[in-house]
């Protein structure tokens, strides 16, 4: 159960993180927040990105098999990425709707999907 609440906190914070991360550059387009300066989009993306150490900070410490977690802490750094790469493929595909799909991106997540398989062999 704590490995799929650790998957699930981590999804969300990475979410969070994606948005705070690359949604600027979508927020260009908003006519509110195309007369801002760096400063203040910067100061927007800290505030969307402390949602995602609301969620990182205990998904890492709920994973940590030093805290009785089920995963390492490479196995946990892993997982994160693989989530990150996930997430923002599908933040780009779903909200800037410019990138396409293509098979070497395929070929990149089942590279991935081996590297979680070689991490958590034993």
């Amino acid at each position: 159960m704590k490995g799929i609440l650790t998957i699930c906190l981590l999804v969300i914070s990475n979410s969070f993180m994606t948005l705070a991360w690359y949604g600027h550059l979508k927020f260009a387009e908003w006519k509110w927040t195309s007369k801002l300066g760096l400063i203040s989009i910067i100061l927007i993306s800290w505030g969307i990105a402390l949602f995602e150490y609301i969620f990182q900070v205990p998904a890492n410490r709920m994973g940590y098999n030093g805290n009785g977690g089920p995963f390492s802490l490479l196995q946990l750094k892993v997982i994160q990425e693989v989530i990150t790469l996930v997430v923002f493929v599908g933040f780009t595909l779903l909200v800037f709707k410019t990138e396409t799909f293509r098979i070497n991106h395929i070929i990149s997540f089942v590279l991935l999907i081996g590297a979680v398989y070689f991490l958590f062999k034993k």
